[in-house]
């Protein structure tokens, strides 16, 4: 039971679950879930420089995935915002 419990593991499971929410959350509410997406890749890709931080991958990987979630964050909160006027 210990073995699960490795920070890797946890990273795993956790990014899992985000998958299964954007999974669920497409399946149940479709088109009025797309709004969600962006929120959910930016800590999706939050997760996985993680993920790759933990398995020791050189530090331009973990950046890239870090610029994804940037970008993610940036959109999803354009989005949100009204329009200029």
């Amino acid at each position: 039971m210990a073995e699960w419990l490795t920070a890797t593991r946890l990273v795993d499971l956790a990014l899992l679950a985000v998958i299964a929410e954007a999974v669920v959350l497409l399946a149940w509410r479709g088109a009025a879930a797309r709004r969600l997406l962006l929120t959910l890749a930016a800590g999706g890709c939050v997760l996985l420089a993680w993920r790759m931080a933990l398995a020791g991958l050189a530090w331009p990987w973990v950046a890239a995935a870090m610029a994804c979630a940037l970008a993610c964050h940036a959109a999803d909160i354009g989005g949100r915002l009204p329009p200029r006027r």
